[in-house]
C-alpha cells in the first residue's frame, strides 16, 4: 500500500470516523471503500467497483460460497 495525506475539515474528520465506527472498520478502510465507489480498481472490469461492498455482518457469510465453489466446508 502506499501512504497519503489528506486534509479534511472538522466537520468531516468527525463525520467520517463516525460512520467507520458504526461500520466496524477504519478511517482508512472507509476513504478506501469510498474511493473505490468512484474509481473501479481494475478500468477493464468496471463491476469491480462494487467487489466487497455488501457485507452481511456475518463472519461466516462466504462458507456457502466455498461449498458451491469448492465443494467442501472450510
Amino acid at each position: 500500500m502506499i501512504r497519503t495525506q489528506v486534509s479534511l475539515t472538522e466537520a468531516e474528520y468527525r463525520a467520517a470516523k463516525r460512520e467507520a465506527a458504526q461500520l466496524g472498520i477504519s478511517l482508512a478502510e472507509l476513504l478506501r471503500r469510498s474511493l473505490r465507489t468512484l474509481i473501479p480498481s481494475d478500468e477493464s472490469k468496471p463491476w469491480m467497483r462494487y467487489a466487497g461492498m455488501v457485507e452481511t455482518g456475518d463472519p461466516r457469510s462466504s462458507t456457502p460460497i466455498d461449498e458451491v465453489v469448492y465443494g467442501k466446508r472450510r
